[in-house]
């Protein structure tokens, strides 16, 4: 890791009197203070990285996660934000892991509750830099915030050259971190998930993108159920990092030219639905949606496709979505009923129930499993941010179909936000509604057990 500068401020610990250079006022104005969120993190002709670790504003990343795009635009003007994003991604380079992860998060949070093309455009290097540094040389929580940050970066650019040198340059060692068994279960995780989405976004060579197909699929297909293995599979601390690379590598398998699905479709079919019979709610989840969306796939190259074991599937499906199991948390039968009851339409009568998801004055229909699936992903790493970058993000108004962004005046924009009391007044009503409810299904049955 490249050296930092000399330390130019006195030790936190220390007295106002104790430094000297351009530190001096800094810690002169945190004494009298006695706190540091007042004092100016550094000038524009003198900063030092460690100056600025010395700042709570720029190594807090929940300035951006809990308050999302509506406090950017409230509080806080582009310059504003521009200003603490310069802040944050020198500490990127501080000698403190846990402020170069803060600076990590908090990068990633304000890119995905804002569109900052022009910004990351200008600095895309330095930041891919910092990444690469941070993957190879830091711990498990640093690695996972630089690959999801990796993520979000690459959500910005689109697809393009840009997004092209940064997969050339991080892919390799994504790909090293996945297949290495040594690292952290939750790293490999994280890795897998942000390889697949920046090949979808960005993977302009074909070969490249059957090479990733393969590294994930050699992943997931570790957890098959084996000739030898009885008729359940177990999960393992790898379960996790199974399910994502099953998940990115079912996203990738959505732009494979036709040929290439259908050799995927010959591997992986019959092989599957033995992930069904996992005892992971969520390996059965993503295992009865990613054969859902290969149906789909499947019968959009032959609309006669035939599936040899439909019966047994069928019968696998439904019990799934009908499972009473009573050594199962209620709240995993409930999910899973729900996710199998679409899952078997899908497979025995070719249908999906329509979803449409609201954002701004705009709605977007999704109506099949492709556009679940790439929902879903792309959802997951942008979290509260989708709505925004739907709105704005032309990477992701052409994935889904949206057309160019929709321009609004700035009164329409006024009348369509809801202020933080406005929104605090809904959850209690709602919560008040909700409380009511249940005590009146309590009464019930009440009133039913002195019946009897």
């Amino acid at each position: 890791m490249p050296k930092n500068k000399k330390r130019n401020t006195p030790h936190r610990g220390g007295s106002a009197g104790g430094g000297g250079g351009s530190g001096a006022a800094a810690a002169t104005a945190a004494t009298a203070g006695g706190q540091h969120r007042n004092v100016q993190p550094f000038s524009d002709e003198d900063a030092s990285i460690e100056t600025m670790s010395h700042c709570s504003g720029y190594s807090d990343p929940s300035s951006f996660a809990e308050d999302g795009p509506e406090v950017l635009d409230e509080e806080g003007t582009q310059e504003d934000l521009e200003y603490k994003l310069k802040g944050l991604i020198d500490l990127t380079l501080d000698k403190s892991a846990k402020t170069r992860q803060a600076a990590l998060e908090g990068i990633k949070n304000a890119l995905a509750s804002k569109m900052l093309y022009e910004f990351i455009l200008e600095r895309r290097m330095t930041l891919t830099d910092s990444i690469e540094r941070c993957l190879k040389k830091g711990k498990s929580d640093e690695q996972r915030a630089a690959a999801a940050l990796a993520s979000v970066l690459c959500i910005q650019l689109g697809p393009g050259i840009e997004s092209e040198e940064i997969l050339k340059t991080l892919g390799p060692i994504l790909k090293k971190i996945i297949c290495d068994g040594a690292a952290s279960i939750q790293v490999r995780q994280t890795c897998a998930t942000c390889f697949g989405v920046c090949s979808f976004i960005a993977t302009d060579d074909i070969t490249e993108l059957y090479s990733t197909l393969e590294c994930l699929e050699n992943i997931f297909a570790k957890s098959y159920l084996k000739e030898k293995d009885t008729t359940v599979i177990c999960s393992t601390p790898n379960t996790v990092l199974h399910i994502s690379s099953l998940l990115a590598w079912t996203l990738l398998l959505t732009i494979c030219p036709i040929n290439e699905v259908k050799k995927k479709l010959e591997m992986h079919f019959h092989k599957l639905p033995s992930l069904l019979s996992c005892d992971d709610v969520n390996m059965r989840i993503a295992a009865g949606e990613s054969l859902a969306l290969l149906f789909e796939l499947a019968r959009g190259i032959e609309s006669d496709f035939f599936y040899e074991d439909m019966e047994s599937l069928t019968q696998m499906l439904r019990a799934l979505a009908t499972d009473g199991n009573k050594h199962r948390a209620k709240v995993d039968k409930r999910k899973q009923r729900s996710v199998f009851r679409d899952v078997l339409r899908a497979v025995e009568e070719r249908d999906f129930p329509t979803e449409t998801v609201k954002f701004g004055p705009e709605r977007m229909y999704i109506d099949c499993w492709v556009k679940k699936h790439t929902y879903d992903t792309f959802k997951e790493i942008l979290g509260s941010g989708m709505q925004y970058h739907l709105q704005s993000n032309e990477f992701l108004r052409n994935v889904f179909e949206l057309g160019p962004p929709v321009m609004l005046d700035a009164a329409t924009l006024k009348t369509m936000k809801i202020s933080r009391f406005e929104r605090h007044l809904y959850n209690s009503a709602a919560f008040k509604a909700r409380t009511k409810a249940r005590s009146k299904c309590r009464d019930k049955r009440a009133d039913v057990g002195e019946f009897f």
